[in-house]
């Protein structure tokens, strides 16, 4: 139960500021409208990296199913304590982009452009093609369960890692984020485009469930081989 209220609260915060910063960049009536992709680069790593201080003393802090899944992959990571932690990523993803959209109310309500507003809660591709889209999130979530791996073989500072994993992520959404809005958590995604799916939103339109599975199956692929691949080159 501390593992899934855990990765709850870290999971609602994470979603909180991360779609909050989305809300800010993309609709109508906000100070920070149009302030671009580096503002929402830079806000998300932000809010892994809160997310992560939140909540680590209560669980191990993967914030991402795809996470949870590598590190039991690995082996470092006990199965039975998969399926509590993805419901609780699960739950908080869906608490963060309702209440996003609580704080955001009124800027929803004045933005009429539909692409706008999904893309607040849930990634889209700039160019829609499932293979290469795919690609794009395994590649991406390699990157980022890599790395947090080999944050925890450097035996670094506890209170350092927070700050390192949002630096893996900023690494991430900077440089391979463009294609496909850098989803590389089944749960960031797939939470906020429930949420916006059943939100009372003027002219939100359709959520773009055709998408859907890319960001969710692409993570879990691309964290299984970084798990498979980091067990490879460990006993190097």
């Amino acid at each position: 139960m501390q593992g899934f209220i855990g990765e709850l609260i870290g999971t609602f915060l994470l979603v909180l500021l991360g779609c909050g910063v989305n809300a800010g960049v993309n609709l109508n009536k906000s100070n920070s409208h149009n302030s671009g992709w580096i503002v929402i680069t830079m806000g998300w790593a932000f809010a892994v990296t809160i997310g992560v201080y939140a909540s680590g003393f209560l669980s191990a802090a993967h914030l991402n199913p795809a996470v949870t899944i590598a590190f039991a992959v690995n082996g470092s990571f006990a199965w039975g304590e998969v399926v509590p932690y993805i419901a609780g990523q699960m739950v908080g993803a869906i608490l963060g982009a309702v209440t996003v959209w609580l704080a955001y109310h009124e800027q929803f309500e004045a933005t009429e452009d539909k692409g706008a507003i999904l893309g607040t809660f849930a990634t889209g591709p700039q160019v829609q093609n499932t293979v290469w889209n795919l690609v794009t999130e395994i590649i991406g979530t390699a990157v980022l369960v890599i790395g947090v791996m080999a944050l925890g073989a450097n035996q670094l500072a506890d209170g350092l890692n927070p700050i390192l994993v949002g630096a893996i992520v900023a690494a991430v959404g900077l440089s391979l984020g463009g294609p496909t809005g850098y989803a590389i958590n089944p749960a960031r995604d797939l939470g906020p485009r429930i949420a916006h799916a059943f939100l009372p939103i003027s002219g939100k339109g359709d959520s773009n469930w055709s998408y859907a599975l890319v960001p969710i199956v692409g993570p879990i692929i691309g964290a299984i081989v970084a798990a498979l691949l980091y067990n490879t080159v460990l006993p190097l």
